[in-house]
C-alpha cells in the first residue's frame, strides 16, 4: 500500500493578473499535481481588471485543487497572503506572486528542498533580480531596515517567494491585528530558516502592483508593528540634541564675557528653532503612529474582508 503523498498548498495573492493567472495555475497543476497532493489558494485583492472572472473559472475547472477568495477591497499583499494562509491545509505552503517571475520549475525545486530539509521556512534568493531599479533599491532598503529592526540575519534576503511548514503557518495565523507583515511574523516565530537560490525571470505581462506609497506603507508596518526601536532612536536623538543645546548655551555665556560687543546670532537662532521643532514634530508623529495603530487595533479593524469564497 503506497504512502499518502505530501499535501502542498500554494498561496497566490492576485492583483490585476487577468493575463497570467490562468496560465500560471494550469502549469502548476500540470507539473505538481502528479507529484504531490496539490492545493492552490487564489486571493483576489480587489483587482481592477477581469481577474475575478479568471479566478472563478479556474475554481470551476479544478474544484478539487483550487480555492478562490475574493476580497471586498484592496487590503494589500500581506493581508491577502494572511487570508490565504488561513485557508490552507497542506503540510507545506508556498507563497508566490502571480506574475511568472518565479517559474513552475523553481516552485518544484523549492518544494523538494523544503521537504528534504527540516526548516520551518525556506526563503529564496536571486543571483540577479529582474525588477526595476527603484524596486531593487526598495528591496535592499527593506532588508537593511529589517536587519536592524527585526534582528534579521544579515545574509538573509526577505523574498516574497518562500515555503513554510505547517507549524509555522499555524503560528502566523494566530496574529489577528490589522497590520500583518508576514516576514516580521516569521522572524518572531522561528529561527529555523533555510535559503535556496532560484532564478528570477522577467514579468510576462503588466507591471508591478507595488508603488512608492505602498512600499512606504509596508515599511511603516515593519517599523511600528514589530519593533519599538524607532521610539528608542527618537529618545537618543532627543538626548543628543539636548546635550548639544546645553553645551552651546555654556559656550554662548563664555563667548559673551570674552567678546562683550558680539551681536546675537539671529540666523543661528532661527536654524536652531527649526531643527529642534522638526525633531520634536518627527518624534511626536512617530508616537502618534504607534498610538493610532493601538486605537485602530482596539476598534477591531479587520485584516481583510472576504466578499465571497469558493472552497
Amino acid at each position: 500500500m503506497s504512502a499518502t503523498p505530501l499535501k502542498i498548498s500554494i498561496v497566490i495573492p492576485v492583483f490585476n493578473a487577468q493575463l497570467t493567472i490562468a496560465k500560471l495555475v494550469n502549469q502548476l497543476i500540470s507539473e505538481i499535481s502528479t507529484r504531490y497532493d496539490l492545493e492552490i489558494v487564489l486571493v483576489n485583492d480587489y483587482s481592477a481588471d477581469n481577474s475575478h472572472a479568471e479566478c472563478l473559472k479556474l475554481f470551476q475547472e479544478h474544484k478539487s485543487i483550487v480555492k478562490y477568495i475574493a476580497l471586498a477591497k484592496n487590503f494589500g499583499e500581506h493581508n491577502a497572503v494572511m487570508a490565504g494562509l488561513n485557508k490552507v491545509t497542506g503540510d507545506f505552503s508556498i507563497i508566490m506572486d502571480d506574475d511568472f517571475q518565479n517559474s513552475v520549475e523553481e516552485v518544484i525545486k523549492l518544494i523538494a528542498f523544503s521537504v528534504e530539509n527540516d526548516f520551518d521556512v525556506v526563503y529564496t534568493y536571486y543571483d540577479k533580480k529582474k525588477h526595476q531599479l527603484w524596486r531593487n533599491f526598495g528591496s535592499s532598503l527593506n532588508n537593511y531596515m529589517a536587519t536592524i529592526l527585526l534582528k534579521k540575519p544579515k545574509d538573509l534576503y526577505l523574498s516574497s517567494f518562500k515555503c513554510l511548514n505547517r507549524f509555522l503557518v499555524e503560528e502566523i495565523i494566530k496574529y489577528d491585528l490589522p497590520y500583518p507583515y508576514i516576514d516580521g511574523l516569521i522572524l518572531r516565530s522561528t529561527s529555523s530558516i533555510g535559503t535556496l537560490q532560484v532564478v528570477h525571470d522577467q514579468r510576462h505581462e503588466g507591471k508591478s502592483g507595488y508603488t512608492v506609497v505602498k512600499l512606504i506603507k509596508l515599511w511603516s508596518n515593519m517599523f511600528t508593528s514589530f519593533s519599538v526601536i524607532p521610539l528608542r532612536v527618537s529618545i537618543f536623538i532627543g538626548i543628543f540634541f539636548a546635550v548639544t543645546g546645553f553645551l552651546f548655551g555654556i559656550y554662548s555665556i563664555i563667548e559673551h564675557f570674552i567678546v562683550p560687543g558680539l551681536p546675537p546670532g539671529f540666523s543661528l537662532t532661527i536654524t536652531a528653532i527649526f531643527v529642534f521643532a522638526g525633531i520634536q514634530l518627527i518624534s511626536l508623529g512617530m508616537i502618534g503612529e504607534y498610538i493610532g495603530r493601538i486605537f485602530i487595533s482596539q476598534n477591531k479593524q479587520p485584516q481583510y474582508t472576504i466578499k465571497k469564497e469558493y472552497l
